[in-house]
C-alpha cells in the first residue's frame, strides 16, 4: 500500500513521508529529530520504516535534523551538489562525503520507488522538487519554496495522482502586511514563494492531468490562512469544472495533515 502525508510545513519547518510497499522516504527533515519520530508514529510508522531521505534545498526549515541523522542512522541522505555544499556552509558538523549526491534531473532508486528531480526556482544554491513514482505505477510530487511555475515544475509534478504544491502567500496581505519591504520583494520575486493566485492557477490543468489529490504547502503565518489558501484554489477548480475529481488540503503547519493512501 502507498501513503502520502505532511508531516509539517511551513517556515518553522518541513517533512513529507511517501510509503511503498517496502518502505518509506522522507522528503526534507526541517524540524527536531524527535518531531520527526512523533510525527511518524502518530500515522502508524517509524524511523525503521524509512529507507532513505531526500532534501530539496539547504535553508534550515528543510535541514534542521540533519546532524542528529547523521549521528544516529546509516540511511542515505540525498541532495544535489550544490544544496550539499550550501547545507555544509550553514552546519559545519556535516560531512559532505555522507551526503548521496543526486543531480538535477536524475533519478535514484530506493525501496522499489523511482525518485527523480527537477529544478525549483528558489533563493538557494540547486533548489529542487522531487517526484516519486510508486511501486503500483502512481506517482506523487513535492514541489515547494519556488518563486513560480515554470516548465521543468510543470513537467516534474504533470501527470501525478498526487501533489504538494506551495501556496505560501496572499499578495495583498503581504503587500499591505507588517513584514519590510525588502522582504517582501524577496518573496514576491521569481526567487522566492508561490502565491495562493499562482498556486491556483496551475491547478485546473494539474487535475487534466491525472491529479486527483492537492495538499497546499509552506503556508505563511502573517500573510495566509488555511482558509484563504483553500478558497484561491478551490474557486479555480470549480471555474475549471474540476470541483469533483479533486480534493483539496491545507498542509497543518505543526503536526501531520491527512495520509492518502494511492
Amino acid at each position: 500500500m502507498a501513503r502520502f502525508c505532511s508531516l509539517y510545513s511551513g517556515s518553522s519547518g518541513n517533512c513529507i513521508y511517501i510509503e511503498g510497499d517496502d518502505g518509506g522516504v522522507l522528503i526534507d527533515a526541517g524540524v527536531s529529530m524527535r518531531r520527526i519520530s512523533t510525527g511518524l508514529q502518530m500515522i502508524g510508522a517509524s524511523m525503521a520504516d524509512v529507507r532513505a531521505i531526500f532534501i530539496t534545498h539547504e535553508h534550515s526549515d528543510h535541514i534542521k535534523a540533519l546532524p542528529m541523522l547523521f549521528k544516529k542512522y546509516d540511511l542515505p541522505i540525498f541532495a544535489t551538489p550544490g544544496t550539499v555544499r550550501g547545507a555544509c556552509a550553514a552546519m559545519d558538523v556535516l560531512d559532505p562525503a555522507r551526503f548521496e549526491i543526486l543531480e538535477t534531473g536524475c533519478c535514484a532508486e530506493v525501496a522499489g520507488m523511482a525518485v527523480s528531480t527537477f529544478a525549483t526556482s528558489h533563493d538557494s544554491l540547486e533548489s529542487v522538487g522531487y517526484r516519486v513514482l510508486l511501486q503500483n505505477g502512481e506517482s506523487a510530487a513535492v514541489a515547494t519554496d519556488l518563486g513560480f511555475v515554470d516548465e521543468p515544475v510543470l513537467r516534474g509534478v504533470q501527470g501525478c495522482k498526487m501533489v504538494m504544491l506551495e501556496s505560501n502567500h496572499d499578495i495583498a496581505m503581504l503587500q499591505n502586511g507588517r513584514y519590510p519591504f525588502y522582504l517582501k520583494r524577496r518573496i514576491l520575486s521569481a526567487m522566492g514563494h508561490l502565491s495562493n493566485r499562482d498556486c491556483a492557477a496551475v491547478l485546473p490543468s494539474l487535475a487534466d492531468a491525472g491529479m486527483r489529490h492537492v495538499v497546499l504547502a509552506h503556508l505563511s503565518t502573517d500573510n495566509n490562512s488555511p482558509e484563504l489558501a483553500l478558497e484561491t484554489s478551490v474557486e479555480a477548480l470549480c471555474a475549471a469544472g474540476m470541483q469533483d475529481v479533486v480534493s483539496v488540503e491545507a498542509a497543518p503547519r505543526c503536526g501531520p495533515g491527512r495520509v492518502y493512501t494511492l
